[in-house]
C-alpha cells in the first residue's frame, strides 16, 4: 500500500511540473530567438516565436487536461508571456526596422513591450473574468506572434512582387502603435473555440484548428500574417459594428421615453385653448 501511495504521489509531481516544463520551453525559445534576431538571423528568429506560442497553448492544455493549474504556474507563465511575446518581437522589429532610423526609434519596440506588460498585468487582475468567450483586448501572444511572422511574409513572391513598392517602414510603426493600443483597450476578442468530439461546437473547434494546421504547415510563410491582421481588424470592426448599434438602441430608448412628454404637451394645448 505504502508503495502505491508513493507511486502515485510521484506520478502526481510529474504531471504537476509538466506545464511549467512547456512555459519553461516557452521561455526558451523567446529568448533564443533574441540570440538570433541579433545575429541577423531574422527568418529563424521569427518561427522562433511561433514555436514560442506553441509551447505556450500546450502549457495551457496539459494545465487544464491534468488540472495541476496554480498560482505560481499562473505568475510564471505572465513573466514569461512578456519576454516571448514582448520582448523577443520587440528585438526583431528593431534588428529588422529600426536599428538604422535614428537614435530613438527603438521607443516604438519598448512601448509595444510596455503594453503587453500592462496587458499581462490587467488580465492576471481579472483572470477570472476572461474565461469566457472572449478576451478584454487583443491577447498579447496575438500581439506578438502577428509581428514575429512579418519577415517570413517579407520573403514570399506575393509580398516581393505585389506589395513591396508598399512604405512598410511606417506601416510596420502604425501597426506597432495599434497593436499596443488594441491590447491595453477594452475591445472583445473572440477565442479560438474548443477542440471536442461530443458537440457541434467541439466539432467546429476541430475544424477551424485543422484548417489553420494544414495552412500553417502548407503555406506557412504567407499565411500567418494576414490571419493575425484579419484577425485584428475582426476585434475593431465587430466593436464598431457592435457601439453603431448599441448607439442606435440608445436613441430609441431616449425616443420612447420622450415620447410621453410630447403628447403631454399636445393633449394640454387644446385645454389652454378652451
Amino acid at each position: 500500500m505504502r508503495k502505491r501511495q508513493r507511486g502515485k504521489r510521484n506520478v502526481r509531481r510529474v504531471v504537476v511540473v509538466v506545464p511549467s516544463l512547456f512555459t519553461l520551453a516557452n521561455l526558451f525559445f523567446g529568448f533564443w530567438s533574441m540570440v538570433l534576431a541579433a545575429q541577423g538571423d531574422f527568418y529563424r528568429a521569427s518561427w522562433w516565436i511561433v514555436i514560442a506560442g506553441i509551447m505556450d497553448t500546450l502549457d495551457g492544455v496539459s494545465a487544464r487536461v491534468s488540472k495541476t493549474g496554480s498560482a505560481f504556474g499562473a505568475e510564471l507563465d505572465s513573466l514569461v508571456d512578456l519576454v516571448s511575446f514582448g520582448v523577443a518581437p520587440g528585438v526583431l522589429m528593431f534588428f529588422l526596422l529600426f536599428q538604422g532610423e535614428g537614435s530613438f526609434a527603438w521607443v516604438f519596440s519598448y512601448a509595444f513591450t510596455v503594453c503587453v506588460a500592462l496587458r499581462l498585468a490587467r488580465y492576471n487582475l481579472h483572470s477570472g473574468d476572461e474565461h469566457g468567450r472572449h478576451f478584454s483586448g487583443l491577447p498579447s501572444t496575438a500581439a506578438g506572434l502577428t509581428l514575429a511572422v512579418y519577415y517570413p511574409f517579407t520573403q514570399t513572391n506575393f509580398y516581393q512582387f505585389q506589395l513591396a513598392s508598399l512604405p512598410w517602414s511606417q506601416i510596420m510603426i502604425f501597426l506597432i502603435i495599434g497593436l499596443g493600443v488594441v491590447m491595453v483597450s477594452n475591445v472583445q476578442y473572440a477565442r479560438l473555440p474548443r477542440i471536442g468530439v461530443r458537440s457541434a461546437r467541439g466539432l467546429a473547434g476541430l475544424g477551424v484548428h485543422l484548417i489553420v494546421l494544414w495552412f500553417g504547415v502548407v503555406n506557412r510563410d504567407i499565411f500567418f500574417f494576414p490571419l493575425g491582421i484579419a484577425y485584428v481588424g475582426y476585434g475593431l470592426g465587430r466593436w464598431v459594428v457592435l457601439g453603431i448599434l448599441e448607439r442606435g438602441d440608445d436613441d430609441s430608448e431616449q425616443d420612447d421615453k420622450a415620447a410621453p412628454l410630447r403628447l403631454h404637451d399636445t393633449e394640454r394645448q387644446p385645454r389652454e385653448a378652451q
